[in-house]
């Protein structure tokens, strides 16, 4: 079979068919007597093979090692060539990302796409001071994407870069609830954490909505770090949560504030004292614990707290027993 019929059948053009041969990756099998390649059946099973390779993205280089090398292993390759392919869609993916976050401010000039990039590329900077620096100048009003803030704000670990980032966040509003809720889907603990933290300084019922769902998670640091939250917001789902950050001793004053000031209903301070009372019931919890209880009813009113601080005034350790006799007596005075 001649190259013109060979690249009509193949659809190998007849110049890439010489450029193969060039190569040493193509041997036509011989000639006419006239001089014209001539390809026989093994050569054009050849061609098919070349082309399969490389629509699977391999050099001319790694085509003539799979073909030719009897040592050649293909998953080692194809496993290089799936990493080149998620690095490139990765990158891909990140322009995309920020062509979107730029597009979102909608920048009327060059200029403002200039201060824009320069805000995004601030905020990834390795020096924690330019990301609170960008932060700050995002919370002043310059022209940052709150998705990027979002981003930004879920995965900072500087504590001072974190504060600033959601003040910046809480600026914004209503438009910050939704990167923040994407935050809570995540299956990292921490990043859910920090976005509820976010979420604690946005007063919005977008927010709220969000963290009582924050509620149900199985991490005990975020279901805390929401139900305090909620507890400032007189949101009464909170107090089971709260009342097992005092039992645990974890932000135990927070909390204990916390219900202190839900407990302006009466309804709602006799049932989170009876809570209380339940947990005590149980006969698991340590001095310390029963310490922390005591301390919490203080600031509920009614008598069922009185009742617990008088069951609590007779414990077995001395220092629960002398302070829950201590408030009683403040109670009755």
């Amino acid at each position: 079979m001649l190259i013109g019929e060979v690249a009509r059948r193949s659809g190998v053009s007849a110049r890439m068919l010489r450029h193969y041969e060039s190569l040493g990756l193509l041997r036509p099998a011989g000639r006419t007597g006239t001089g014209y390649r001539e390809y026989s059946g093994e050569d054009i099973r050849r061609i098919f093979h070349i082309e399969s390779l490389r629509s699977l993205g391999l050099g001319l280089r790694e085509v003539a090692r799979a073909l030719d090398d009897p040592g050649f292993t293909p998953s080692g390759l194809i496993g290089e060539l799936a990493r080149q392919v998620r690095e490139r869609v990765a990158a891909e993916t990140r322009l995309l990302t920020r062509l979107e976050r730029i597009g979102a401010t909608e920048p009327a000039g060059w200029e403002e796409v200039l201060r824009v990039v320069a805000l995004l590329q601030a905020l990834r900077s390795p020096s924690a001071r330019e990301r609170q620096r960008a932060a700050l100048s995002a919370a002043d009003g310059g022209a940052a994407p709150v998705e990027a803030l979002a981003e930004a704000a879920l995965g900072e670990a500087d504590p001072v870069v974190a504060g600033a980032l959601r003040w910046a966040l809480a600026r914004s509003g209503e438009a910050a609830v939704a990167p923040l809720a994407e935050g809570l889907r995540s299956s990292v603990a921490q990043v859910r954490r920090r976005a509820v933290q976010s979420l604690a300084e946005i007063p919005l019922p977008g927010a709220t909505a969000v963290l009582r769902a924050a509620l149900g998670d199985g991490d005990p640091r975020v279901r805390g770090c929401a139900a305090l939250a909620l507890g400032a917001r007189g949101v009464t789902e909170a107090v089971p949560a709260l009342t097992e950050l005092v039992v645990e001793g974890t932000n135990d004053v927070d909390a204990a504030d916390a219900l202190s000031g839900l407990a302006g209903d009466p309804a709602l301070a006799q049932r989170i004292a009876a809570g209380f009372q339940g947990r005590l019931d149980g006969g698991t919890l340590g001095p310390a614990a029963r310490l922390r209880v005591a301390q919490a009813l203080a600031g509920l009113p009614g008598e069922t707290a009185s009742g617990v601080l008088a069951r609590l005034s007779r414990d077995e350790d001395t220092t629960v027993a002398r302070t829950a006799a201590y408030l009683l007596h403040r109670r009755a005075a």
